[in-house]
This record gives structure tokens, sequence and C-alpha cells, in this order.
């Protein structure tokens, strides 16, 4: 791995540093940040959309992507394709990551859930197809300065972010500008991803121990001491090979399992009827037509969607590689274990807290049966409860809504 490089520990401090500041006082602090950090990176992929399809080749770009081919269509057949599209779906919505739950906690109780997840759906891919125009339009010039196919020039991974688009920069009209606004937006996009993931291990850590709730801040800046000493792996000459491995293994495989896992035990073991009553509480109105489309959703297409990924992603596994060198490098097979373990992590928890889950339980001397481990506690239920009305502890009734 080599030694350190003092510049990249350095931007690695000052990254966490900003992240503990902002989550000192938990959301209070933070939702003022995020208003920045959210909105900015589109006014930039504006200004750089604007700039780019201005430049010798932007259209020959935005043709290739837009335009399908045959050999484009024959690549839907690969699963690693559907596979990589799953991911950077998990990715860039945050599924299984928890902050979706630790953000939407911070709502009002009756605060519209389905309006505002079929929205971030929407904005998510509305986003990524719309950068997509300003990626491709300055790969366009630069295959045109190059003189050479598109296909050639077409980079992925942190090559396209930290190579390719900057050497594309530089070609252009006052380079500092474009390089300022690039890279800002980049540190934004980074920051606010770290803001979601670190408020949601310590909003995890404060609801498992909650005597820690008084010290907000000194549990966001353990936190962020943490991720700083766990990143110093990746600050080394070496340490763009460490990110590829974690980028290839860490949240691939187990992240769809934790997808899996969530949507069995939410529909199945909760139950469908259970959620429709929940949201009724909620004093949410939904039509029937949209009842039915979540249902076979939930119980149906994202299940089985997600259990074929998972399975034809070991059958057509692919041992991890790094393409920041001149020749595909494969990584050894020690390297590939320790990859393979990092991916076990999510799901040693999965399988270690069921058997903790029972013994507590019996120490405690609850019932052990099935249907009780599978049973919402008594405390399950709003906080928030309208007009002073408490809602029976235990399980919500059973409702026929559809």
């Amino acid at each position: 791995m080599g030694g350190l490089k003092w510049d990249l520990v350095l931007c690695l401090a000052a990254a966490w540093t900003i992240v503990s500041l902002a989550l000192v006082k938990g959301v209070q602090s933070s939702g003022k940040v995020v208003y920045f950090t959210a909105l900015f990176p589109y006014l930039v992929l504006v200004i750089l959309l604007i700039r780019g399809v201005t430049l010798d080749g932007a259209y020959e770009g935005i043709i290739f992507y837009i335009y399908p081919t045959a050999d484009k269509i024959s690549k839907l057949q690969s699963i690693e394709v559907w596979a990589a599209a799953a991911t950077q779906i998990f990715y860039s919505l945050g599924t299984s990551f928890g902050g979706l739950l630790t953000m939407a906690s911070y709502n009002r109780f009756n605060n519209n859930c389905f309006r505002d997840s079929i929205l971030i759906a929407f904005i998510n891919c509305a986003t990524s197809i719309f950068a997509g125009f300003v990626i491709f339009s300055i790969i366009g010039f630069m295959a045109k300065q190059a003189d050479l196919p598109i296909e050639e020039v077409i980079k992925g991974g942190p090559g396209l972010v930290f190579i390719a688009y900057p050497e594309a920069v530089t070609q252009m009209p006052v380079p500092q500008l474009w390089s300022f606004l690039f890279f800002s937006m980049i540190i934004t996009l980074g920051l606010d991803s770290m803001f979601t993931l670190t408020e949601t291990i310590t909003t995890a850590i404060m609801d498992q121990f909650p005597m820690l709730r008084n010290h907000k801040g000194k549990v966001a800046i353990c936190s962020g001491l943490t991720g700083f000493f766990l990143g110093l792996t990746m600050c080394t000459k070496g340490g763009i090979f460490m990110f590829e491995l974690i980028d290839w293994y860490a949240a691939a495989w187990s992240l769809l399992i934790c997808g899996i896992t969530e949507v069995i035990i939410t529909v199945y073991v909760y139950g469908h009827r259970n959620i429709f009553v929940n949201i009724q509480e909620m004093e949410i109105n939904l039509p029937k037509a949209m009842k039915y489309y979540f249902l076979t959703t939930w119980k149906v297409l994202t299940p089985l969607s997600l259990i074929f990924i998972l399975l034809l992603k070991f059958v057509d596994y692919i041992p991890a590689y790094s393409t920041n060198t001149q020749e595909k490098y494969v990584f050894p097979d020690a390297v590939q274990c320790l990859g393979w373990a990092m991916s076990l992590v999510p799901v040693v928890f999965l399988i270690v807290g069921a058997p903790l889950e029972y013994y507590k339980r019996k120490s405690e001397g609850k019932s052990t049966d099935m249907l009780s481990l599978l049973s919402p506690s008594d405390e399950w239920g709003p906080s928030f409860v309208k007009n002073g009305v408490k809602k029976p502890a235990g399980q919500p009734e059973l409702v026929e809504l559809l």
C-alpha cells in the first residue's frame, strides 16, 4: 500500500471536520447546510451543460448517449448491466443504508411519505439522465480533440471523475473557472452523502443507548474520528486500489440481501394490512389504484427482482479488478477474501441479531415462540397521538383495506 500521502490525509481530516461540525447539533445544524449542498450541484450541472453543448463535438457525444444501437441493446442481456443498475439505484437513493428512514423520522407524523417517495424516485432518475447529457457533451468534446471514437474515450469509475473530466476541463477557455465549479460540485455531493450516512450512524447509536441523546455533539465527533481513521487506508500511495476494492464489495450483494430482508420482514411478517392501517393513522388517503400498485410492488415485483439479480450476481461472479493501471489488474486471492469479508459484515449482523434477541427475551422471561418473536413490541406505535387518544398497545388491528 505504501506510506501515507499527507495531502490526502489533510483533505480527509478537513472533510470529516466539516461533517462533524455540521452534525454536532443533529438535524438542526445539518438541515441548514443541506439546503446548500443539495441544491448547489444542480446549479453547477446547469452551468456545465450550457457550456458543454457549445463545445465542438458535443452533438456527437449526446447522440452517442441517447441513440440506441444494436450493440447497446444487446448489452441488456448481460446480468452485469442489470446488477450495476440495481447497485446504482441503491447508491443514489440510499436504499437499505438507513439514511431514508433516519431523515424521514424527523418529519411530521402526518407527512405524506408516499408522495415524497414517488417524487424522490423520479427526481433521482431525472437527475441521473440530466447529468448524462452534461457528461457526454464533454466526452464528445474530448473525442473530437483527440480524434478518437467516443467508445475509446469513455472511462468508468473514479477515472472519469478524477482524470478524464478534469483533463477535458483544462482544454476549455478559462479552465480555472470550470475546474473550480466542477470540483466544488464533487465536494458538495460527497459531503451531502457523508452528512446523511453519519447522521444515520449517530441516530442508531443514540437510539440503542438513550443515555447518549444529551451528548449529540460528542457522538458526532466520535463518529467522525472513527470515519477518519478507517479512511486512512485510502490515503496511502496505493489507496486507490483499496478504494476500488471497497467500492466493488462493500455495498454489492450484501446490500441486496439487506434490501430483500427489509421487504420480506415489512410486507410478509409485519404485514401489508398493518402498513395500510399505519398509513390511515397518518391521515394519508391513498387511491385504490395506488394501494394495488404498492401492494404488487412490495409483495411481488421488488422481492423477486432483487432475488433474481442477487442469484445471477453469484452465478456471474467477477473478481474485483482495478482499471487504474495500463492493463486491467485483477486483485490477488488474499485481497479478494478481504473484500468478501467486508461484504459479509452486514449479513453477519442479520444472522447474529436473531439468536441474540431470542436469548435476551428468554433471560427477561418473555415469550420466545415464533409468533411473539415476529410481533411488534408493546411500545410500538406513533409517538404523536392526535387529540390525546392513546393507541392500544401491541400490534395494530388488522383491517381489510383493499
